[in-house]
């Protein structure tokens, strides 16, 4: 996947016209599967009970990515906005590289089992975790936690030109800060937190710091609620790692890359539905017809995260037992 993804970046690098980038954008997304692959060698080699922490380390990568991605396409921008594109082409070939010559294969021959295609699809691999019920509640209390939020990710830029005015800048530092914190929460802090709280605790807790944020952004009255709610927001990044714990320990070793593509395919589902549904709501109440309520997506977002603690506390009070 990351070698395809090199050559995503580099036809969308080249592109003579919009169709052409529209293809590259095609790839990407099919060839998305490489951090469902890189969460199941995590599940392979970590003891069960040490899973959260580097689940935590491999997201708290991925939020250090998310930050430095965005300077370093702004800065190779300025000299062309296709340079952007050639670096991430080479970044992912590299990455694909050290995959090819450096990693070695997580899962012993004596656990692999055969290929089949009634389970190497979204439906079969959903279908296959239904027959763990705890897996199946998490699975759904995850589709609705990145349901909501998809209000961050579709309106947060719109939302503060809208609502404070803020430059290109601004928004940036507020995106770069948030990327921080969140590497720091889960990079850091996920594998202590477990440890002394427990998986459970853990991502109950977690997950209720969502309300509070989701809150102070649609009533912020001013610059300060904004950071606020970020470093509220950030500390809902422990729930993430800490339910991927709970689930790993419940599938069967040769089924882990199947549990993790489950994950990827609740996720890929609310990129699809989130964006659509989270704009129509910013647009119907930021323009001059009616309630003029710009942060009414952040309502959204909060009202989906009470239904994902719903769905996660009772889950986890019919089927959870702890770990031996």
């Amino acid at each position: 996947t990351l070698f395809l993804l090199g050559l995503d970046y580099a036809i969308m690098a080249w592109a003579p016209d919009l169709v052409w980038l529209f293809i590259g954008r095609i790839i990407s997304g099919i060839m998305g599967a490489s951090w469902a692959a890189a969460n199941s060698c995590v599940a392979d080699v970590a003891r069960p009970e040490e899973r959260g922490k580097f689940f935590g380390i491999l997201g708290g990568a991925g939020a250090f990515g998310f930050v430095m991605g965005p300077g370093l396409g702004g800065l190779l921008g300025q000299y062309g906005e296709r340079l952007p594109f050639v670096a991430a082409s080479i970044l992912a070939l590299l990455g694909a590289a050290i995959g090819f010559f450096i990693l070695k294969e997580t899962l012993p021959k004596a656990k692999q089992r055969r290929f089949s295609i009634t389970r190497a699809n979204p439906m079969g691999s959903i279908i296959q975790m239904s027959r763990t019920p705890l897996v199946i509640g998490f699975l759904l209390a995850i589709f609705v936690l990145q349901l909501a939020a998809q209000a961050q990710i579709a309106v947060w830029a719109y939302w503060l030109i809208e609502r404070f005015n803020w430059d290109v800048l601004q928004i940036g530092i507020s995106v770069a800060m948030y990327g921080i914190l969140l590497a720091i929460v889960q990079g850091v802090l996920t594998g202590p937190v477990i440890t002394q709280l427990g998986e459970r605790k853990t991502a109950f807790f977690s997950l209720m710091f969502g309300i509070p944020a989701y809150l102070c952004f649609a009533f912020a009255p001013d610059d300060l609620f904004v950071y606020v709610g970020i470093v509220i927001g950030a500390a809902s990044g422990f729930a993430f790692p800490a339910m991927q714990q709970m689930m790993s320990t419940r599938i069967a070793e040769d089924a882990q890359g199947e549990l993790q593509g489950a994950v990827a395919s609740m996720i890929s589902l609310t990129s699809i539905f989130g964006p659509v549904m989270m704009t129509a709501v910013f647009g119907a109440y930021a323009d001059d017809q009616g309630l003029y309520f710009p942060g009414a997506p952040f309502i959204v977002g909060a009202c989906l995260m009470v239904v994902s603690v719903g769905i996660y506390a009772i889950t986890v009070r019919r089927y959870y037992l702890p770990p031996a």
